[in-house]
């Protein structure tokens, strides 16, 4: 994943390589269900490694890569849409994570990215009125449902007739807990214009990339890494000081710098990577490579966390739905609606689901 930026790391894999000794199937297995399978495909093609491959592995890759290469581009002309029709209204998107990437020129390819959905945010004054332009320009919710969960992060998915990807709308992008310490208003002072389009700054960037993984889907529990962000902030790294991008944090600095010391370790300790050592990052490495090598252990303490994370959230609705209007007519809307109750009823046992006609 390096080898296209880090000599040193090229020559060490092309020995790896030159041994004829890869395990190519655990190769494709972790690199696709970390999302990087075109990712590693173009730094082998971009270094001359391919040879090296077998051969009807190297057309699988290009195979896929191409596919990917065509809905990144139609992805791209999907978001400059949408930036001009929210222009022509007088708001700003800036557009974050994967589209927010491609549109500012991240990768050389903009193959080695795969992307979801399209996110942008706004101040939350503009917020309702971005919903407001999409909807009347027939982009409507993706799952048909008759009421939402008050959304503190963003509005449901949006998505529209012969248009590849789903959008979603932002108002923040952190968990509650988090969101005074990175937020709209701290990334607009340094948000970059990039042929009319609006981004985040390679600092910024580097760190939702960490956020996304670290903080949104609780990776800072679960100590372990999602090489598809690892590779953003690999990439970021080349733009920005990686170690410095999250000094002014304090609840938010130990997850980011946690997973930035990952990065290290996992990425042959590239310089760009260079993180602050400290005692939580020293025990969460203990952890981190302790899950590698046992993978019970690993399964046991994930069980445990999931389950943890699981009771933590049920109790969070409880508590938002006595404090938040909102959130009680939601819960009221949810506990009522016979659809819900009867899957309910089939996933505790106490009802047969009814077989397919």
């Amino acid at each position: 994943m390096t080898i296209s930026l880090e000599e040193e790391h090229k020559k060490e894999i092309e020995e790896q390589l030159k041994t004829n000794k890869i395990d190519w199937d655990s190769v494709v297995k972790v690199s696709t269900a970390h999302y990087v399978f075109p990712a590693l495909y173009c730094n082998l093609k971009r270094v001359g490694f391919l040879h090296y491959l077998p051969i009807e592995l190297v057309e699988y890759m290009k195979h896929i890569t191409d596919l990917n290469r065509d809905r990144n581009e139609q992805i791209i002309a999907q978001a400059k849409e949408i930036n001009t029709l929210l222009l022509d209204n007088n708001i700003t998107p800036i557009f974050l994570k994967g589209t927010g990437n491609l549109l500012e020129g991240l990768y050389e390819d903009v193959a080695e990215r795969m992307v979801g959905d399209i996110d942008f945010i706004f101040s939350k004054e503009e917020y309702p009125k971005a919903i407001k332009i999409l909807t009347k320009n027939k982009y409507s919710k993706v799952h048909d449902i008759t009421y939402d969960l008050p959304m503190f992060k963003h509005y449901p998915r949006l998505q529209k007739e012969h248009r590849i990807a789903a959008v979603e709308i932002h108002k923040e992008m952190l968990l509650e807990k988090y969101a005074d310490e990175f937020n709209y208003s701290v990334i607009r002072e340094t948000a970059l214009k990039i042929d009319n389009i609006t981004v985040m700054s390679y600092s910024n960037q580097l760190c939702l990339s960490i956020i996304a993984k670290q903080v949104n889907d609780n990776g800072i529990h679960f100590k372990n890494i999602a090489l598809r962000n690892a590779y953003d902030v690999f990439l970021l790294s080349k733009k920005t000081t990686a170690k410095n991008a999250f000094d002014n944090y304090k609840k938010l600095y130990n997850p980011l710098n946690c997973f930035l010391a990952t990065c290290y370790e996992t990425f042959g300790k590239s310089a760009s990577l260079t993180y602050k050592e400290t005692p939580e990052t020293k025990a969460y490495l203990t952890t981190f490579y302790s899950y590698l090598t046992n993978e019970s252990l690993r399964k046991k303490d994930h069980r445990k966390t999931e389950r943890n994370l699981f009771i933590k959230s049920r109790l969070g609705v409880l508590y938002q739905s006595i404090v938040k209007k909102e959130h009680r007519n939601w819960l009221l809307k949810r506990i009522t609606d016979k659809k819900w109750q009867q899957e309910k009823l089939i996933q505790l046992g106490l009802k047969k689901s009814k077989p397919n006609s």
